[in-house]
């Protein structure tokens, strides 16, 4: 199969052998392809190289031969936004996500799209736990596994007063009221959920509520292993500690 003047995003590259790269690439006609870009880290293709980052959308062509296509040519469309602090660590557990829960090549070009508007928001500092719980929403409905967010799992209205657990199967599942005070931390507010379904930017505490509660989701659809970008999330958090206001929990 041949790929011809494909579009897509870098999700991640890491070096292979002497001169080469292995790339993930969430592209907009075929979805998620891992390609081997050969010599591209030799002095002559530096940019070829640096169009090869994470962040960068590019548009290559390329050959399926096996698992991985090889890559023929590549060109940056543009240069990637500017991500100082935790919005680089953003970005980075966006691209994780995604690498992790889109299948290669299956075709999403709902997730393409998303995958834009996200990467164009990441600069704004101000709105970053929003922009990423907004994304973790879209993920799970462009990947067919998303939520009624008005209603509870047995079709029920959401009470903005209760708190809910989701769960990936059932959708939201009130949490009774013993439970919450064990935890309250777990729990996404119900007011959270429908300022969610609504994409209306819910008050600090109830979209601190929606963090724990979609990391709980995310975790079931992931599996055992869990994310790098958490781990150095709580990492920055703990040495956060130390220096108050200094830390962001938007990832953690």
């Amino acid at each position: 199969m041949r790929y011809a003047g494909e579009r897509g995003y870098v999700l991640h590259a890491r070096p292979w052998r002497e001169t080469s790269l292995l790339v993930d690439l969430l592209s907009e006609s075929h979805g998620r392809l891992g390609l081997v870009a050969r010599g591209v880290r030799g002095p002559r293709k530096q940019a070829q190289f640096a169009a090869l980052q994470p962040l960068q959308h590019v548009r290559i062509d390329a050959v399926q031969r096996g698992e991985l296509a090889q890559l023929t040519s590549v060109e940056a469309l543009d240069a990637p936004p500017p991500l100082p602090g935790h919005a680089a660590l953003a970005a980075f557990y966006v691209n994780e996500l995604v690498l992790r829960l889109a299948p290669r090549q299956d075709p999403h070009s709902a997730l393409y799209a998303l995958y834009g508007e996200v990467r164009a928001r990441l600069h704004d500092a101000a709105d970053l736990a929003w922009t990423l719980r907004r994304f973790e929403r879209d993920l799970l409905d462009a990947l067919g596994v998303g939520f009624d967010w008005a209603r509870d799992g047995d079709g029920g209205d959401i009470d903005p007063a209760a708190r809910y657990r989701l769960d990936p199967e059932h959708g939201p599942r009130r949490v009774l009221g013993e439970r919450v005070g064990e935890s309250r931390g777990r729990y996404a507010t119900g007011s959270a959920l429908i300022a969610l379904g609504d994409d209306r930017k819910p008050g600090p505490g109830d979209l601190d509520s929606l963090r724990r509660a979609m990391r709980d989701v995310l975790s079931q659809h992931l599996g055992p292993r869990g994310l790098k970008s958490w781990e150095l999330a709580a990492d920055l958090a703990r040495l956060a500690a130390r220096r108050p206001g200094q830390g962001d929990d938007s990832v953690s």
